[in-house]
């Protein structure tokens, strides 16, 4: 059996994750595996600093070539509620279930793209200890369950609008000439990579919704 002999953790910046923390966004993890042959033959482990697993690897720029390309469209949370109300869309809430079940759409359907670290194994304790290395002690992962979840739930053909707290954009700006990813972007991209063909975004995300007054249910917690 192949030995682990180097771990080489590397961090984001202090300016990172005071952003991260200060914003609510856990969406990264204190590293991403990788192996290499050393020179003994024996097999190595490093951790790099990068965005949770496989999904938020990819860069940026790709996701959003892709998303274009698939023709993904945003829409803002009027269009939204007019396109459930009205087309038979589905708002599918990528957010943790906790705030899921303390505000959501009417009719909102649940799959959260992250979720807490659940695992306690080596690799899992290191990620912990990278979080809180930064004051951040509810770390995140790509939920690997994310698209089977969304299967379940919703063919192929649904009409689907993906919606998380701030949304990001795939508009560019003079600040952010590429936009600016999201949980729900990255759960967009997903979706259209695996088939499915009628996917929208949510423009403003449900902080906006819940701004501009538009409806919302919660769900209350069993005692």
């Amino acid at each position: 059996m192949a030995s682990l002999t180097s771990i080489a953790t590397s961090y984001p910046s202090s300016s990172q994750a005071m952003r991260l923390k200060s914003s609510g966004n856990t969406l990264f993890s204190a590293g991403v595996r990788s192996t290499a042959m050393g020179s003994s033959g024996q097999r190595k482990l490093k951790i790099h600093c990068a965005s949770t697993k496989p999904a938020a690897e990819i860069d940026w720029k790709q996701k959003r070539e892709l998303l274009l390309e698939k023709r993904v469209r945003s829409v803002d949370v009027k269009e939204a509620l007019r396109l459930q109300k009205e087309n038979n869309f589905v708002i599918l809430d990528v957010r943790p279930e906790a705030d899921y079940k303390a505000g959501h759409p009417p009719g909102a359907i649940n799959v959260e793209m992250y979720r807490l670290i659940r695992e306690w194994t080596a690799w899992d304790i290191a990620r912990r200890l990278g979080f809180a290395f930064f004051g951040i002690f509810s770390g995140t992962e790509e939920n690997p369950e994310f698209l089977q979840s969304v299967e379940a739930k919703l063919d192929k053909e649904a009409k689907i609008i993906v919606a998380c707290s701030s949304a990001g954009t795939m508009k560019p700006t003079q600040n952010l000439p590429e936009g600016q990813q999201s949980r729900s972007l990255i759960a967009a991209y997903l979706l259209v990579l695996n088939g499915y063909k009628n996917v929208f975004h949510l423009e403003g995300g449900l902080y906006t919704w819940s701004k501009e007054g538009l409806p919302v249910e919660t769900i209350e917690e069993e005692d």
